[in-house]
């Protein structure tokens, strides 16, 4: 009883990210170059982390590879403890089931409407009915401020509506770890508070870890680390 204790301890503070020397090139011979240098972070099950840094400095990929869409080249990268390096394509889809995936690009499919589009996140979840996960979507669809958007198309929708139709549908999946690409660059300052306390909440309530790219002052406060890049490099953890 007492090992079964012990074990099912240790696998409750298993972190969400593990990352151990990781580093990652693009290009070929002469132009090729180091986005990436020995990158080391653990984050853990309902913790938000803010990652800063200058343009071009390695964030969204690092994102991207957290979030098993490119192979890792070199270093450890775990998520909920499954080794990414070397990984096959079966273990990155499984991987990636769990994770919500928030991107400047929004990603949302032309052809669906907005609550459609965050159907696709609660259409994830498993156990679910279809109506269930219908009221899953238009519940995340009132969170983030669209109850009166549900029936557009994505092309009906201005910019900072579309962002927001792509966090719902990351937050309709209920995920373990989510990825934010500068979640509320086309946000007022309202909207944008409003949204990273729905992240927060969902780190709080759903124990998920939360790593989140901004160049945003206004919303430093709800990390529970700060993190800086620089060149490729992590240089100043903050604590």
């Amino acid at each position: 009883m007492t090992e079964n204790l012990s074990s099912f301890s240790r696998e409750q503070v298993l972190p969400s990210v593990e990352i151990q020397g990781l580093s990652h090139s693009f290009g070929k011979g002469a132009m090729r170059r180091k986005v990436l240098q020995s990158i080391s972070m653990k984050i853990s099950p309902g913790e938000v982390v803010l990652l800063t840094g200058p343009s071009g400095c390695g964030k969204t990929t690092l994102l991207t590879l957290i979030g098993a869409l490119r192979k890792i080249q070199e270093g450890d990268l775990r998520v909920f403890g499954n080794q990414l390096n070397g990984s096959g394509r079966k273990t990155r889809q499984q991987i990636r089931r769990q994770i919500g995936m928030i991107f400047q690009g929004h990603n949302l499919l032309r052809c669906l409407t907005a609550e459609q589009n965050v159907q696709m996140g609660s259409d994830l979840l498993k156990g679910f009915t279809y109506r269930a996960r219908r009221d899953q979507a238009r519940e995340w669809m009132r969170a983030v401020g669209l109850e009166d958007q549900m029936a557009k198309l994505p092309h009906d929708l201005s910019g900072g509506q579309r962002q927001r139709v792509a966090i719902a549908r990351a937050l309709a999946a209920r995920p373990k770890l989510l990825l934010a690409d500068e979640p509320t660059a086309a946000l007022d300052s309202v909207t944008g508070r409003e949204v990273v306390d729905l992240l927060k909440r969902l780190a709080l309530e759903q124990s998920c870890a939360v790593l989140m790219v901004t160049h945003d002052p206004r919303i430093l406060d709800v990390a529970d680390r700060l993190l800086k890049m620089e060149d490729g490099r992590l240089i100043s953890p903050f604590g």
